[in-house]
């Protein structure tokens, strides 16, 4: 052996494992935006919705008069530079009250979306978790849907009030039992998950199995569904006031509107076409939108998006 250190061997000192560098995984509210954002017509959907959200909110200043501010000296005018979307029969600014009419038509749907989706909810979960409470809860839930919509809703109107809370509350009912099937099948399915079985083996109570582990699968369904019924809501409000039966005509909404202008409709077109139009672009873009989360979501489809 030789103690030259030029001769020492020293021992080998293993070398760091590689670290693999990659992009972060993605959010999943950024992975459900990129689908969206991928789908011209959910895109479309979303600005057209954006715009008449912004129009709503900020009706106060971009209405050029207040909706109930009458000139009989100009009803019933043609679009021009005084009027650009023309007056009524008791000359109203028809885009003032167009714009102020987006509020409540808006906030008519959404108050009827958080309604159906909180009663749905209830009856859906507990109809699909509790076996003793399904026949009961699903025989209500069969009687209400019996009726078609539009007729269910002029009977609780007309046994409410033709007031703005009546409205809401008729159109939650009519629209619960929707939320309360789809509530109820995703939760018949989800309570044999192996989940489910580890959070009753751990002692986990009924209404906490139901909170934390069926609520937040169910979030997906139930976004979906509130698209839906947002059209639906505004739709059937437009029905029951030009009916005469829903919002009282003092109160100006897309359905008001219509109601008023059917007694010019040879006279004064704009009048019908202003707030029809509108329903009909806010509507069918709630209806995109739905139809685009709806496949945006859906686990199968994820791979082909």
């Amino acid at each position: 052996m030789t103690d030259d250190p030029s001769m020492r061997v020293e021992p080998a000192v293993p070398a760091d494992p590689p670290v693999l560098s990659g992009p972060r995984p993605r959010s999943p509210r950024r992975l459900l935006l990129g689908r969206l954002l991928r789908r011209p017509t959910a895109l479309c959907a979303m600005a057209i919705l954006a715009l008449v959200v912004l129009a709503a909110a900020f009706a106060q200043t971009l209405a050029p008069y207040a909706p109930s501010r009458m000139d009989i000296a100009h009803r019933l005018a043609a679009p021009d530079a005084r009027h650009l979307l023309g007056s009524d029969d008791f000359g109203r600014d028809v885009l003032s009250r167009l714009l102020f009419g987006a509020r409540l038509s808006l906030a008519v749907g959404a108050l009827v979306v958080m309604l159906a989706t909180a009663l749905g909810l209830a009856i859906g979960i507990t109809a699909g978790f509790v076996r003793r409470l399904d026949a009961a809860l699903m025989r209500f839930t069969d009687a209400l849907m019996a009726f078609p919509d539009i007729l269910l809703a002029i009977a609780l109107v007309a046994g409410l009030g033709p007031s703005l809370f009546d409205v809401v509350l008729a159109l939650g009912i009519v629209y619960t039992p929707r939320v309360a099937r789809i509530v109820r099948g995703a939760t018949l399915v989800l309570r044999e998950l192996p989940f489910i079985e580890a959070a009753r083996s751990m002692g986990a109570s009924t209404p906490r199995i139901m909170a934390t582990h069926l609520l937040p699968n169910l979030t997906s369904a139930l976004i979906v569904q509130g698209t839906f019924i947002f059209g639906y809501a505004i739709l059937t409000e437009a029905a029951l006031s030009f009916l005469g039966t829903g919002v009282p005509p003092t109160t100006p909404t897309w359905g008001n509107m219509m109601a008023g202008a059917q007694a010019y409709m040879g006279r004064a077109d704009w009048l019908i076409f202003v707030p029809g139009a509108a329903i009909v672009l806010t509507v069918l873009s709630l209806q995109i939108l739905g139809d685009g989360l709806r496949d945006a979501l859906d686990p199968k489809l994820q791979r082909l998006m």
